[in-house]
This record gives C-alpha cells, structure tokens and sequence, in this order.
C-alpha cells in the first residue's frame, strides 16, 4: 500500500504549509478579494484554491506560484532557493577553491 504524501511529510514541512496557507488567506483578506474571485484569476476550482489556503501539500506548486502573483508578490517563489542567497551553497564553493595551482607538465613527445 502506498503511503500519502501527508503521511511522510516532516512535521517541520508540515507546520510551514499550515503558516504559508494562513499567510496566503490573510493577504487575500487584507486585498479584500474572495475565495471565489483568487479561484478564477487562477483558472483552479474553488475547493482547490482551499486547500491551497489550508496548506495542502498535494496542491501544485503552480497554484501556490499564482496565487502570490496575483496577490502582488511577483515571483517570490523563484526568489526562495537563489544561489546567491545561500551561505551554506557559498561556503561549500569557497571549500572547493584549491590552496595552489600548479603546471600541468606536458607529456614528452616519444
């Protein structure tokens, strides 16, 4: 039997969908725009966009990338996971720099 995406997430996982989900509706609240009115800017049913807002991890990222759009985040998403955002991504590079560059010798023609 397989198991659900639900039953293998991390409770860390999971408790930042929660957050994100609640994040998304308070913003669509704020803007006073409607359940209703998000589904069809983002051409998803109703009962989708929901569960988007009660952070359902089987919602596509697509959804949730179109919903802070249209709520006038722009693309926030793409912004998550920037290379050069990423201390642990740049000190791994800076680890990889050699201490010293030596000459290749050439082979020696036979």
């Amino acid at each position: 039997m397989r198991s659900s995406v639900r039953d293998v997430l991390p409770s860390q996982v999971r408790r930042s969908l929660l957050k994100f989900g609640e994040d998304l509706s308070l913003a669509r609240r704020k803007r006073g725009v409607t359940v209703q009115m998000m589904a069809e800017r983002l051409t998803v049913a109703k009962s989708t966009y929901l569960r988007a807002e009660r952070g359902d991890p089987t919602v596509t990222m697509g959804v949730y990338a179109m919903a802070l759009f249209c709520l006038g985040f722009g693309t926030a998403l793409g912004d998550l996971v920037d290379a050069r955002q990423d201390p642990r991504g740049l000190q791994i590079d800076a680890d990889r720099v050699p201490k010293r560059v030596r000459m290749r010798k050439e082979p020696t023609p036979l």
